[in-house]
């Protein structure tokens, strides 16, 4: 059984230079460091939001399996 990637075939080096002197032309070389930067935080941004929820759905779950509900404090 072989497995199919999910976006199509990995581009290669000669791929990837290619796409490099896109985002260079296209970007400018100074600031390529600062994309670089922002989309870096953007992925930490969004890992830590990605955590927080599977962490409350996980906590959630096993309140309901203790069979205690946060929502009877009136």
């Amino acid at each position: 059984m072989s497995l199919t990637p999910l976006f199509g075939p990995v581009p290669g080096g000669m791929e990837m230079m290619i796409i490099l002197l896109v985002a260079v032309l296209l970007f400018g070389a100074n600031k390529l460091p600062k994309l670089a930067r922002s989309t870096g935080q953007a992925m930490g941004e969004f890992k830590k939001g990605r955590e927080d929820i599977e962490r409350e759905i996980r906590e959630s779950a096993e309140s309901i399996e203790r069979g205690v509900s946060g929502d009877d404090d009136f």
